[in-house]
This record gives structure tokens, sequence and C-alpha cells, in this order.
């Protein structure tokens, strides 16, 4: 079941088999400062790079980030659907994912990185046999969509450190 805006119902789990997902305190207080600092990088790469999207129609990049928005939280919904249910929140200008799924690590590893790598690398690698038009809107679905997978990118290299066996649910994780 998916539950839009709003919040899944608590699960109960034993927190003494649990462990925070993002073990230290100061970096979880912290987590979203370093999520805004990696989307000013993403941001000012095209800037670096000398790639401009201003050729195009503003309407139509408006367009193409929203149809890319969907795509990729369709792509998390897709790993994780018939797991548990779900639910899409948001906080400010960022929408988040919930599930009540316990998760392997291999599954929320690709939750967490397929949306990046269908959108983002895949693409990249693609707009080195295209040009023009093409390529600038490639690279721009490239671009707004590792904006929106920073958490994501993140998250994908704290689960890779978690140990073999680890499963997930609700920001906690446990060895099997």
């Amino acid at each position: 079941m998916i539950i839009w805006f709003r919040h899944l119902p608590q699960k109960s789990m034993d927190l003494s088999k649990w462990t925070p997902f993002i073990q230290n305190d100061w970096y979880r207080k912290h987590y979203m400062k370093f999520v805004y600092l990696l989307q000013i990088i993403i941001f000012l790469i095209p800037y670096f790079i000398g790639t401009g999207f201003t050729h195009i129609n503003i309407l139509s990049l408006v367009i193409i980030g929203l149809l890319v928005f969907v795509v990729h939280e369709c792509l998390h919904i897709f790993v994780i659907n018939k797991k548990g249910d779900i639910s899409l929140t948001f906080s400010g200008i960022f929408f988040w994912l919930h599930t009540n799924a316990i998760l392997s690590k291999t599954r929320f590893l690709v939750f967490m990185s397929l949306p990046f790598i269908v959108l983002s690398v895949v693409p990249g690698m693609m707009s080195f046999y295209v040009s023009g038009n093409i390529k600038s809107i490639i690279l721009f679905v490239c671009w707004i969509n590792s904006l929106i997978s920073s958490s994501d990118i993140i998250n994908a290299f704290l689960i890779a450190i978690k140990p073999k066996n680890s499963v997930f649910c609700r920001g906690y994780y446990r060895v099997k």
C-alpha cells in the first residue's frame, strides 16, 4: 500500500536489537548539511565545465525536471513494491520515501542507487554518443537527477560500509 503525504504508522521494533543507521550523533544531526553541500557542488558543475542549459526553453526544462523526479521516485517504489507499505512525505523542498519493510543490504543498496544509475550514470554515458540539443537534454537529466539523488548518494556509501549480512528498517539496521 502506498500512503501519499502521510507518515506510516509506527512499527514496533525492539531497539535493543537494532542500531541506528547513522550511529554518530553529530553526523546524524548534521546529515542534511552534507546533503546541501553535495547539492551545491552538483549545482555548480555545469558552470565549471562550461555546460549550460539556457538555450533550451525554460518551460521544457521544468517539465523534464518534473518527469525526472517522478521517474526517480517510481524507480525507488519499484524496488520496494510488495515488500511493505510505502509512504511518500515531504519536508520543505525534500521528498522522502519511507517503508516499514525489512530490506537486505543488497536490496537497500539497489533501492538507494537504482535511480542514480538509471537517470544519471546511464544517460551520462549515452551523452558521449550524441550531440546538439539531445546531448544538452540528456546532460540536464543527469544533472537534475544528481541533485535529486544527493541524499541517496550519501546513503549508498553508508550502506556499502555496513556489514555484509545487515538488514535495514526505518532508519535502523542489524546484522543477521
